[in-house]
């Protein structure tokens, strides 16, 4: 495959209006479609929507990764290298509170990666990562 396709993913919220505001106002996504239970948008060309759901009391699960608190589960995108460290500074101005900061991973080796995860007003976690060398998105 030598593009990849758009994903659709569906997420719940137990906070619309405000899950609305987040995903509009503070990731810049464009708002589609709505109804009074869920509403879509472009999530860096990919179809995500949020969907009313009353809140859960399900606890967090983790998993350690470079020694740090990796949320499952977690969605989000990759992005090219330089619009993620402007994206991250974005979000850094907008007093986003990260779950981990952003930083590089496998500096100078095979799938060098900038990632950083932090979570929606409903506690979606979300990880947004780059890569030096894209097509190492794969590589072993």
């Amino acid at each position: 495959m030598s593009q990849l396709s758009p994903f659709h993913i569906a997420i719940p919220v137990h906070n619309l209006e405000t899950c609305r505001i987040f995903y509009r106002d503070i990731l810049n996504c464009e708002e589609g479609r709505s109804s009074d239970h869920w509403v879509d948008f472009n999530f860096f060309g990919h179809q995500l929507v949020i969907h009313f759901k009353e809140k859960s009391l399900e606890a967090e699960t983790i998993n350690e990764v470079d020694g740090k608190h990796v949320p499952v589960p977690h969605y989000g995108v990759v992005l090219p290298w330089d619009n993620f460290h402007a994206f991250a500074e974005e979000l850094k101005l907008k007093n986003i509170k990260f779950i981990i900061e952003p930083y590089v991973r496998f500096e100078g080796l095979v799938g060098e990666q900038a990632t950083m995860f932090f979570k929606d007003p409903a506690g979606n976690a979300l990880e947004f990562k780059a890569f030096k060398d894209r097509s190492q998105l794969f590589a072993k």
